[in-house]
């Protein structure tokens, strides 16, 4: 197995030792973070009605007209994603959540938007 695959299973296995302890619920929903080489999203789940609550990602229209003409790094667009996903989530009435990383190291661009969603009130 080369390089590059044996990376991809080794954090898939990791995101599975990591959801197995994880369940959102209505009262506390899970928080999931999504990393890409360019982008990240993240969106705020309910597992016990199977039901994305609030989704944000650094693709949308939104986040599109926030960033315009603006000259931004990948730390930059980590934390408004996790401002836009907190002020979304305050709306639809969510305080508290329970992170899931996903199986990526807590540190970088994931830990910018979990900062940032955590300053502008979200609670994990």
């Amino acid at each position: 197995m080369d390089k590059a695959k044996r990376r991809i299973t080794e954090r898939k296995n990791r995101a599975f030792r990591v959801r197995k302890n994880i369940t959102g619920t209505s009262s506390r929903p899970r928080l999931c973070v999504r990393r890409t080489l360019n982008h990240i999203y993240a969106q705020i789940v309910d597992d016990i009605s199977g039901k994305t609550i609030v989704q944000v990602g650094s693709r949308g229209k939104e986040f599109a007209a926030r960033i315009a003409g603006k000259e931004t790094t990948k730390m930059d667009i980590s934390k408004l994603v996790g401002e836009l996903l907190a002020g979304q989530a305050k709306e639809k009435g969510i305080s508290t959540v329970v992170f899931d990383r996903k199986g990526y190291l807590f540190h970088g661009r994931v830990k910018a938007l979990a900062e940032s969603a955590r300053e502008n009130g979200l609670i994990f």
